[in-house]
């Protein structure tokens, strides 16, 4: 998966739309020990055809759905181990996934994230 960094901000293929290419390269330029399985995640996310979190969870059966105040539910994936977690929100409907945030776990527990969503 290399070329991660230079790619669009979104990338279409016939299941999945993957939006935030962004973030994700910033986030794997800070935490340059999760690139290896930022780039998995990416895999199978332009290979999944998920229509809910039963789907996600046949991937990622750590994954798990916050939902917020605002009504907004934050799917969120566990990133090498327990060290990371990437959020996102995933439109099944529409097959689109927005990356979010990749925060360390220790960032992720202080809840601040809750808010900016």
């Amino acid at each position: 998966m290399e070329g991660l960094d230079s790619r669009a901000d979104s990338y279409q293929n016939e299941i999945m739309r993957l939006i935030g290419q962004d973030v994700l390269s910033k986030a794997i330029r800070k935490h340059v020990d999760a690139r290896k399985c930022v780039h998995a995640w990416v895999a199978t996310v332009e290979d999944a055809a998920w229509q809910g979190l039963e789907d996600v969870r046949v991937d990622y059966p750590s994954a798990d759905g916050v939902k917020l105040k605002s009504r907004v539910v934050v799917t969120v994936f566990n990133v090498k181990g327990n060290e990371y977690r990437l959020l996102t929100n995933v439109n099944y409907e529409n097959q689109v996934v927005l990356v979010l945030e990749l925060l360390s776990h220790a960032e992720y527990d202080k809840n601040k994230w809750k808010e900016w969503y």
